[in-house]
């Protein structure tokens, strides 16, 4: 009787090829922050795999964080570096409220502009179209403790113009009108404009954690938010059941 022992094909699988050859051109640089990758059947031909194949491949690196896909535009590299399903969604004024101390908003900014590119992509809009833009400073105690800087799907919350965000925050009207179902995060350190540290009551050396959130309802994308805090008196925190 022959000992010898079958080896086993150590290829990767075909949808792993077709990551591997898109996040390579992604850290490449050949393919920068908002570049369209290749479609499905694109991918479907160059590979020569199933279009099963090719979406799976399309749609993990999307879950990932590392692409965003907009109906009827394509798939785009992604702005976001990472993405963090660990951070639970709160209600600042319910946070500081927690902490015993009190919230107050002033209102900045509140009006329809047109998308830039980044934004049409993240909220799955064409670039002729407007979104609503928000942006809100929160204190906690008199002391500026947030800049919020919000972009929202008019089509999905047509009467957003209308609110009083000194009285509701933007995240309580959005979860009232257009319940959260999926979100996306990146959280960074980052040196911001001498406007916002202004604004923050922070020097312009000063870091700061910035939030970038992504919002979908059962409807599709609702807004993307840009969350900036001065460093010293924020954190991030999350309490976890396994």
């Amino acid at each position: 009787m022959s000992n010898s022992v079958s080896t086993k094909n150590n290829k990767p699988a075909k949808y792993t090829v077709i990551k591997q050859y898109i996040c390579e051109n992604i850290e490449s640089g050949n393919w920068p922050q908002h570049s369209k990758v290749p479609s499905e059947n694109e991918l479907t031909q160059k590979f020569d795999v199933s279009r099963m194949t090719a979406r799976r491949a399309l749609q993990e690196l999307t879950e990932q964080g590392i692409l965003v896909r907009s109906q009827g535009s394509g798939t785009f590299v992604a702005t976001f570096k990472s993405q963090s399903s660990l951070l639970e969604i709160r209600n600042i004024s319910d946070e500081i409220s927690e902490r015993g101390h009190k919230h107050h908003a002033k209102q900045l900014m509140l009006k329809s502009v047109a998308v830039t590119e980044e934004i049409a992509i993240l909220l799955n809009l064409k670039s002729s179209e407007h979104a609503y833009f928000s942006q809100i400073l929160h204190f906690e105690d008199n002391q500026p403790i947030q800049l919020e800087q919000r972009y929202v799907n008019a089509k999905l919350v047509p009467e957003y113009l209308l609110q009083t965000f000194t009285e509701i925050t933007p995240h309580e009207y959005l979860s009232s009108v257009a319940p959260l179902t999926e979100a996306t995060h990146e959280v960074e350190a980052v040196l911001t404009s001498a406007e916002i540290c202004d604004l923050l009551k922070i020097e312009t050396s000063a870091p700061c954690l910035q939030v970038k959130r992504r919002t979908w309802s059962k409807q599709g994308v609702v807004s993307v938010a840009i969350l900036t805090s001065p460093g010293n008196k924020y954190r991030l925190g999350s309490h976890l059941k396994f």
